[in-house]
């Protein structure tokens, strides 16, 4: 079996373009890495809204081996929450700005192997919301209700 080795011009092509990729317009719209690695990804709009969406909390508590990559295109003052909460689970982060692309993803959390999760959107309507106890109302008798 013989084995090819790169020639001139592949060193040329690599010095002028860089490393060839996989799956290259997968890892642009995903802040570097790819699908089938990804935990959660949250859209620009989604990391904008005022505060943290409750369930990328316990995501990061759960996956605390995994990488934060961040939209250097995003202003940080939307970005610092999630950096602070990365911070909170030792996990560790990474701006990465692509003045070539921009995409409508705000944040990533990944891992360097495949993990194949089926969903990795977040969707705000499944936000959990804590159960508040209803104020017990006093009924009223007919009388009550009559001479009102």
């Amino acid at each position: 079996m013989k084995v090819e080795r790169p020639g001139v011009d592949d060193y040329l092509q690599q010095g002028m373009y860089g490393q060839k990729q996989t799956k290259p317009d997968e890892r642009r719209k995903f802040l570097g890495t790819i699908r089938e690695r990804i935990v959660f990804a949250l859209t620009q709009k989604q990391v904008r809204r005022k505060g943290t969406l409750p369930q990328i909390d316990s995501l990061m508590k759960e996956n605390k081996g995994a990488h934060l990559f961040l939209n250097g295109n995003m202003s940080y003052t939307y970005l610092s929450k999630y950096i602070k909460l990365a911070g909170k689970y030792d996990i560790q982060y990474t701006m990465v700005t692509n003045k070539e692309h921009n995409t409508d993803i705000g944040l990533v959390l990944a891992y360097g192997h495949a993990i194949d999760k089926e969903e990795i959107y977040i969707d705000e309507d499944e936000v959990i919301k804590p159960d508040i106890p209803k104020a017990k109302t006093k009924k009223k008798s007919f009388f009550a209700k009559l001479f009102k």
